[in-house]
């Protein structure tokens, strides 16, 4: 079992890896691999809705994205995490996830996503929210925890003083290994669900 964990935090060592580790050592005693790529203070593109990727199975933007997708189709859980500027999460983040999303053509049904936010004070439901949407468009059952995925912190090291952000950290790497134990032993005993091929609509025709 693998989960890869994408820090949108332009700085290493910050809040949201203080969060991210929590969740680390979970899932080290729970036997389960953890890779974390950060990401936050790279120079990365947005989406131009070019469609190559459709011709050639990857973003014609070859830099981080391309890099990430192959650990992304290996994965059994993702994890997204970032910091909160005016209630949104880091611009540099939600450009990488465009493309990594949109780019890669290999079925993401049935891989557990976890989305984890952190702020001084607000804007993190609004955060958590948005970065909830990318699992939910492509099949990708969310792992909760006993409160919504947050930590508070403002100064460098504030988020370690967060004792229930901290424990919100644990229990989600618990409930998300578990979720992925389960969605194993599911697959190997009734395969994935049905898949119909999509039907695109719009409000023209």
């Amino acid at each position: 079992m693998k989960v890869l964990m994408i820090n949108g935090s332009p700085r290493a060592g910050g809040n949201t890896s203080i969060a991210l580790r929590e969740m680390e050592q979970i899932f080290a005693a729970e036997g389960v691999e953890t890779e974390t790529i950060q990401i936050g203070s790279q120079a990365i593109r947005g989406c131009i809705a070019c469609n190559s990727c459709a011709e050639k199975g990857k973003c014609v933007f070859d830099d981080i994205v391309n890099e990430t997708a192959p650990k992304f189709e290996a994965c059994d859980g993702l994890v997204i995490a970032s910091p909160v500027y005016y209630a949104s999460a880091n611009g540099t983040l939600i450009s990488f996830l465009d493309r990594l999303f949109y780019s890669t053509p290999f079925d993401k049904r049935m891989k557990a996503g976890a989305s984890v936010v952190v702020a001084r004070r607000g804007g993190l439901s609004a955060t958590f929210d948005e970065l909830n949407k990318y699992f939910t468009i492509c099949g990708m059952p969310v792992a909760s925890s006993q409160y919504w995925n947050s930590v508070h912190g403002r100064l460098q090291g504030e988020a370690a003083q967060d004792a229930e952000g901290l424990q919100t950290m644990r229990t989600l790497a618990r409930n998300m290994t578990f979720l992925i134990k389960s969605i194993a032993l599911g697959k190997e005993t009734y395969g994935l669900p049905e898949n119909e091929p999509v039907q695109r609509t719009n409000f023209i025709n």
